[in-house]
């Protein structure tokens, strides 16, 4: 027999009764705020081309690395999960993440899914083997109407702002359409130069000579590249692009002469550069990223340690971003301290940083932001983007760093749907946090109610330059 699915109203809120009365009045004033989404990973072709999603499976399991890299630490072959291009019938899919889903209990995706399933598509009865068909059935049929296409689902989540992400090897022409369109929607883009910045990402040296293409600018030369990346960004500005998007292993920064910076240079781009040499270059090259956000003005966000596509044979059969990242121990004192001592202390220069190492959070991230004022601390992320982490996150940030050396939420999803469903859990675990300190006498009941709408909305607009 089908078990019910209903979403409790005041799920994540507080328990203690008179707090959570507190709470619930706070989320009630945000609950309706529209959504900024300043960084993430959906498709801009789904917004530019406005078509259909195809079935339950492309549209939930296929872009969803959170969904998939559960089920394969449980056995379950990609290959049948149709990943990466492989091919598998949907259905199919569909019905082994069903009848997988209890290994979902307790997780953020389980969450994020139950949302989905009860609020956008209507759903009452839990998903599992004996209703995998009928979450299939209903899911498909409801995609293939007007009131499933991306832009209308767009609208209908009242997402004010959706970003990308794209490397400066991309045409942005899906953006270029959604700008040309009569629709009212706005999708843009970051920069992400990692494809033609790592000496160690797969294709470089080819990538540095697509750079030259692209760019019209000669990367053979240590100037010519600096001038490629300049007019890359300059192209990203002119199609909405606010701010730029870093994803290296170590949050390394250097501050090397011109003729060293050249020297380097010459030695990584030829291909198979020493780790050591690979490390100084992605250090040297935040550095010149962050004059260069000085100069253009756009926001420069750091997210590092990730040990990427930790699983050779998984990375070699199916690519990048299949649920092989593994965090990583992160230094950020000394690893930002060159950059900082060029760029700290300018006012209009604005860098987020992430982390997937928590201890940094009290002892690092918020003694940096709570003092140069070029920087902020983003939200929870990837690994701690679930109630406890972000309760983690204003507990350890917020004594020392406050609230405004903070950007609100930001999703950072490939999975359209979830976005909604993750603002909506930020915004209940900010509304308890800043509940228990009304209950506290710490803060006002209507000083609570700014800092709600702040978290919410406000500071993700300002911290982005949006």
């Amino acid at each position: 027999m089908a078990r019910p699915l209903s979403l409790h109203p005041d799920r994540l809120l507080p328990g203690e009764p008179g707090i959570r009365a507190l709470a619930r009045d706070l989320y009630m004033s945000v609950k309706s705020l529209p959504i900024i989404s300043p960084h993430g990973h959906t498709d801009p072709s789904w917004f530019a081309a406005n078509e259909n999603f195809g079935n339950a499976t492309e549209l939930l399991l296929v872009p969803d690395h959170y969904l998939f890299r559960m089920l394969y630490s449980q056995g379950v072959r990609l290959e049948d999960l149709g990943i990466a291009g492989h091919q598998a019938d949907p259905r199919k899919a569909w019905r082994v993440l069903a009848e997988n889903f209890h290994l979902f209990r307790g997780t953020p995706s389980r969450m994020w899914l139950d949302w989905v399933f009860a609020e956008a598509f209507g759903i009452d009865v839990r998903l599992d083997a004996e209703t995998a068909d009928f979450y299939f059935d209903t899911i498909t049929e409801k995609l293939a109407s007007d009131a499933f296409r991306p832009r209308a689902l767009f609208n209908r989540y009242g997402i004010e702002l959706l970003a990308t992400t794209e490397s400066p090897l991309d045409t942005l022409d899906h953006h270029r359409a959604i700008a040309a369109s009569d629709w009212g929607g706005r999708v843009i883009t970051a920069y992400r130069p990692d494809p033609v910045v790592d000496p160690e990402f797969e294709g470089f040296a080819e990538n540095l000579l697509r750079f030259s293409e692209v760019s019209g600018e000669d990367c053979n030369s240590w100037q010519g590249y600096l001038a490629a990346h300049r007019t890359m960004r300059a192209i990203f500005k002119e199609v909405g692009a606010t701010s730029t998007d870093h994803g290296h292993p170590t949050a390394a920064t250097a501050n090397l002469s011109s003729a060293e910076a050249e020297a380097l240079f010459n030695r990584v781009r030829g291909g198979k550069p020493s780790a050591e040499d690979a490390e100084l270059f992605r250090a040297q090259m935040l550095t010149e990223m962050a004059g260069m956000s000085l100069d253009d003005g756009l926001v420069m966000q750091i997210h590092p340690g990730s040990f990427r596509n930790h699983n050779r044979k998984l990375f070699e059969s199916f690519g990048r971003d299949k649920g092989a990242d593994i965090p990583t121990r992160t230094d950020y004192v000394h690893a930002l301290r060159p950059l900082l001592d060029r760029f700290g202390s300018e006012s209009e220069l604005s860098i987020i940083l992430f982390t997937l190492d928590e201890s940094s959070y009290a002892r690092e991230l918020a003694p940096l932001a709570g003092h140069y004022p070029c920087l902020k601390i983003g939200p929870a992320w990837w690994f701690h983007d679930s109630p406890e982490g972000m309760r983690r996150f204003r507990q350890m940030t917020t004594e020392t760093a406050g609230f405004f050396n903070t950007v609100g939420f930001n999703d950072d999803t490939r999975a359209f749907l979830s976005i909604p469903a993750r603002h909506d859990v930020a915004r209940r675990i900010d509304c308890g946090f800043l509940a228990q300190l009304v209950a506290e006498h710490r803060m006002e009941d209507w000083e609570a109610a700014e800092v709600a709408t702040d978290l919410a909305y406000n500071l993700a607009k300002q911290a982005y330059r949006l």
